[in-house]
């Protein structure tokens, strides 16, 4: 009798590891759940997430762009201003991030 997660580790084991090696870098699905409600600035995925250094914040919305999973909008004025949102690709992996919401709150860590 096989179950689901045989079928996918078994039939489809480099697909998992493709959606992990975007979402499983430290930040992302914080920055990626950020951006879930619409456009967002820099200043303000720093203070939704929290913690995260300035420059890596900036490293990771670079990766996520050049993964075609954020758009960058750069306007001309001064001062300058970027905003930020999920590309249709970035958006399919909302429920992926809302169902790990769930099962965190289903399941919170052990505190020792």
């Amino acid at each position: 009798m096989s179950n689901a997660f045989e079928e996918v580790s078994t039939g489809h084991p480099s697909c998992i590891r493709a959606a992990a090696s975007i979402i499983g870098a430290k930040w992302t699905p914080q920055l990626l759940y950020a951006m879930c409600q619409g456009t967002t600035r820099f200043c303000e995925m720093q203070k939704a997430v929290g913690g995260i250094n300035p420059r890596t914040l900036s490293a990771r919305l670079d990766e996520l762009e050049s993964a075609g999973i954020v758009c960058k909008t750069t306007f001309n004025e001064m001062p300058p201003r970027v905003e930020y949102c999920l590309t249709d690709k970035g958006a399919d992996l909302v429920p992926i991030l809302e169902h790990m919401a769930t099962w965190s709150e289903k399941y919170p860590p052990h505190k020792a």
